[in-house]
């Protein structure tokens, strides 16, 4: 026994530095604490720039605490997205967290200089120090160390009212790690009494990587509040995981005593017990053989309907020489129909006929969609044929305020018709084209509702590509696919081009399959069948082009040689916003007046770079949607500040 243990602790010498290497990101103990030291570990000024990319999708955790005890409140001081942290936490928009409460937080990483972090802006407060502002205001996210950084003089000394940028404290897994199925790294801000092995078994991973990830040991694992420990994670975490006590520590059961002598009644209880139940399991056996073998009897003479289902709302039989849709030769499509009626909610053909009056003209909207009530709500109705069991289970796993919501299908006649949200407004290409041919009577939008309509296709595009499991390429970018409710807030609809990214890191699948409105797709794909998360950042930028102008793109099109950004040139070349009359002939007639040129040009050079011939060059949509928060965030105030101007006239 003693050779046994000798053999395992020599076992262990050889592994650790192993496994170390997969992680070189060092725990920062008590330094935190010290301001002072400089240069004690690089660990005080964030995790070593040592992963596969330099900017990847990652997470936080935050407690809430008046006043960051709302979505918005934290969303804005941590410089998340708040629509996404809401989603994320299970929340809406609105809510609140109860003090204490562990609050998970999107975020984007970035390799900045030496270090990874993610960049907060803070408001300097009166009394606020660095060791204040990295403890107390960000509970250990960031360092006094890493502050006193961004601070130019490198003083003690900050003052109030200026704005000050805050290192969070954030990585991207090493080459070992996404080997290992690690696509995130989690900062988790550790409070009293927690332990590496308590904070594993609360988002289900193994010990033994959480210590590896930050270069700790069974012999050295000690852990202090007020800093963040690495949780390396294969899928994203989710409320469910915070809000659950996690699991208790498997231990070895303690020796057991011998049993004591079993009574001859209890033995005869026991051989009764295992009679009966032996019993029961042949006779039920018998039984399910019986019945088996009459169903197999009884499909041989009855031909099988088109699903079986317990909703029985799929009522359709295939017909006779129907070779579009041959159910019965398709298991996988068997299976998705099942998993979806089993998880969304499944009409009736007489229900849809009956909140479209019997598919009449007069509720066609367009194509094959029309306008329904049901119970009351209104809903657009989508007519399809085929097998689209991808796009609605795509649909039914996607779920973000700017992405349409699907309530419900209904299979008839090899036909499929899906329940979607009704968006009141129609679509977006009904809005801001203004030429002689496509300008429609009364219908114009002002400079913040588009910039708010712009800023919500990113936020959704955004969530595709890095807040799905698996992410996906949405690929079908246009207007026309861009809805505005009530409040005219975006939904993006027709998911049937949507290509998961799965497996391509950020890198270029090919395709010889090329689909899409041209115009609007990228130069790589169009040219050589290049698919990447990129290929929707140039769509957005078309998109954002055709807001800004007013012009379809076929029309901008018409004013260049070869690639859609010389439209830009002659607009970009004039430095003077206040002088430039290029500016005020490029954007569209409707928004003179009603924009600040400074932030007009600010969107034109975003646009500019989401449609860069190298796709490596143009933004993430991460960056594009923080970008187009600021100048709605600067648009909104510059709109209060002349209103309260004229009212004070």
């Amino acid at each position: 026994m003693a050779s046994m243990r000798l053999f395992l602790i020599f076992s262990l010498l050889l592994i650790f530095p192993l496994v170390s290497i997969k992680a070189q990101q060092p725990y920062i103990k008590k330094l935190n604490t010290n301001c002072r030291v400089r240069n004690a570990s690089t660990s005080v000024l964030g995790y070593a720039c040592n992963g596969v990319n330099r900017t990847c999708e990652a997470y936080l955790t935050f407690r809430s605490r008046p006043p960051y005890n709302t979505v918005t409140s934290i969303s804005n001081l941590l410089n998340a997205n708040a629509t996404q942290l809401s989603q994320l936490n299970s929340v809406s928009e609105t809510a609140a967290f109860g003090t204490g409460e562990t609050v998970l937080v999107p975020t984007r990483c970035s390799c900045l200089g030496q270090f990874y972090q993610a960049n907060a802006t803070y408001v300097i407060q009166s009394g606020d120090t660095p060791f204040t502002i990295a403890n107390n205001t960000f509970e250990g996210l960031s360092t006094c160390h890493a502050v006193q950084v961004e601070r130019s003089n490198l003083t003690i000394d900050i003052y109030p009212g200026s704005r000050l940028t805050v290192p969070l404290r954030c990585a991207c897994p090493t080459e070992n790690q996404a080997a290992d199925g690690i696509r995130y790294l989690l900062s988790y801000l550790i409070t009293w009494g927690q332990s590496v092995s308590s904070i594993s078994a609360i988002f289900g991973v193994n010990t033994g990587v959480t210590l590896a990830a930050n270069q700790l040991s069974e012999q050295d694992f000690t852990i202090y509040p007020f800093t963040t420990l690495l949780v390396p994670l294969s899928d994203q975490p989710s409320r469910s995981q915070t809000i659950a006590p996690p699991p208790p520590p498997t231990t070895s059961p303690p020796p057991s005593s011998p049993p004591p002598p079993t009574s001859s009644v209890d033995n005869k209880w026991i051989y009764m017990l295992i009679g009966v139940l032996g019993g029961v399991a042949l006779t039920s056996s018998i039984g399910f053989a019986v019945f088996w073998f009459c169903f197999l009897q009884k499909r041989k003479q009855i031909p099988p309907p088109m699903v079986s289902s317990a909703s029985q709302s799929f009522e359709a039989i295939v017909k006779p020489g129907d070779k579009k849709l041959d159910v019965d030769e398709d298991s996988d499509f068997m299976e998705s129909l099942n998993s979806i009626a089993q998880s969304l909610k499944v009409y009736k053909f007489e229900e849809l006929k009956s909140a479209t009056q019997d598919f009449s003209p007069n509720c066609l909207i367009k194509g094959s969609v029309y306008k329904g009530t049901i119970n009351g709500d209104l809903a657009a109705i989508k007519k399809m044929h085929g097998d689209v069991s991808k796009e609605i289970q795509l649909l039914n796993t996607i779920h973000h305020h700017n992405l349409i919501r699907l309530s419900g299908v209904c299979f008839n006649d090899s036909h499929w018709y899906l329940v979607f949200e009704f968006a009141v407004n129609g679509p977006l290409s009904d809005w801001i084209y203004q030429d002689e041919h496509e300008q429609t009577t009364n219908k114009s939008l002002n400079w913040i509702q588009r910039i708010q309509i712009a800023l919500d296709v990113a936020n959704a595009l955004d969530y595709l590509h890095s807040y799905t499991t698996p992410p996906y390429v949405y690929k079908n970018l246009e207007s026309s696919n861009i809805l505005l409710d009530d409040e005219f807030r975006a939904k993006i609809i027709n998911f049937d081009l949507a290509r998961s990214a799965e497996g391509q890191a950020g890198q270029f699948a090919l395709t010889r399959h090329i689909v899409g409105t041209r115009g609007y797709m990228s130069p790589e794909y169009l040219e050589n069948g290049l698919v990447s998360t990129k290929l929707d950042v140039y769509g957005l930028g078309v998109l954002m082009l055709e807001i800004v102008t007013g012009k379809h793109v076929y029309e901008l099109y018409e004013k260049v040689k070869k690639n859609l950004s010389e439209v830009l040139d002659d607009v970009l070349e004039v430095e003077d916003t206040d002088e430039n009359q290029k500016l005020t002939d490029f954007v569209d007639p409707f928004l003179q007046g009603d924009y600040p040129p400074h932030l007009a040009m600010s969107v034109i050079r975003l646009i500019d770079g989401c449609l860069d011939k190298d796709p490596s060059a143009r933004p993430d949509m991460n960056e594009v949607s923080q970008s187009l928060s600021r100048v709605l965030t600067t648009s909104q105030a510059v709109d209060i500040s002349v209103t309260i101007s004229v009212q004070g006239r």
